[in-house]
């Protein structure tokens, strides 16, 4: 999946409680994807905004960090 792609589908999904590549400081009981060098992370956050132990997972590549946001924040949408 690319960026565009994942952004489409936040937007027509109405995908909420999200931190697309830290364009915020973490907030409460969020999926966030950041990435460093060439290693993609999708976290997720606890009701202090803390990463969540055990809720990281890195990716050395974009489309496989995305699919994986973007089935987290679906996930959220039905919980």
């Amino acid at each position: 999946m690319r960026k565009e792609e994942a952004k489409d589908i936040i937007k027509r999904e109405n995908l909420r409680r999200f931190n697309w590549f830290n364009e915020h400081p973490l907030r409460e009981n969020e999926v966030g994807i950041k990435v460093n060098g060439n290693e993609w992370e999708i976290y997720v956050t606890d009701e202090r905004a803390s990463i969540v132990s055990g809720s990281r997972k890195k990716f050395n590549n974009e489309n496989e960090a995305l699919d994986n946001f973007i089935k987290r924040l679906r996930i959220d949408k039905i919980l």
